[in-house]
């Protein structure tokens, strides 16, 4: 009998969902194996040092991955989102979480009252959280494949030729006319969103 994994790995990430809520370990282990790349660099540098404890960017990454493969009958690829936008929303509540969790761990050192501020000020940081908040309510527009597409590419760097292996798409230039109407698309939700 040949070994299934050489044609696991090239399914497109719908096949292998597909497979996956049917009990497949294989399928949900080349699911890991897909994104868990993409995830830690999208996760790179958004967990504040006071918030890392024992943690790092890879266990955020691998203890979202495992708990959303775990619960993957939960989710429905008809409902408009895709399982990338899904994985990403998991590790991004797994980071709010760690930050959360540090804010009530005790100081460990005392800062003087007139060391000045290194961030931005409460009006800077509400201007941020609305114009992100206007940009995942347009990512959230687009078709799962635009989504998974745009994050791959812009949010995360991967490799049009990764995209077209994840999306199965037959080429690397397939993936980068999608990843281009996803930008376009994108662009236009934004300029419908009301702005701040």
């Amino acid at each position: 009998m040949a070994n299934p994994a050489p044609q696991t790995a090239l399914d497109s990430t719908l096949a292998l969902l597909s497979r996956a809520q049917a009990g497949d370990p294989l399928a949900r282990e080349v699911i890991a194996e897909r994104y868990q790349a993409a995830l830690r660099r999208f996760a790179h540098g958004r967990l504040p040092a006071p918030a890392r404890g024992l943690l790092d960017t890879d266990d955020i990454v691998q203890v979202s991955v495992e708990r959303t493969l775990a619960r993957l009958e939960n989710f429905d690829p008809a409902s408009g989102g895709s399982l990338l936008a899904y994985l990403r929303r998991c590790v991004l509540n797994r980071i709010r979480d760690e930050i959360r969790r540090s804010q009530h761990r005790p100081r460990l050192e005392v800062l003087p009252d007139d060391l000045p501020a290194r961030g931005m000020d409460p009006l800077e940081q509400v201007i941020s959280q609305e114009s992100l908040d206007r940009y995942e309510a347009a990512l959230a527009e687009l078709p799962a494949d635009h989504q998974e597409a745009f994050m791959m590419r812009i949010e995360m760097g991967c490799g049009y030729r990764e995209i077209a292996e994840a999306l199965g798409r037959p080429s690397a230039d397939a993936a980068r006319q999608l990843v281009r109407r996803a930008v376009r698309a994108l662009a236009r939700a934004l300029e419908r969103a009301p702005g701040p």
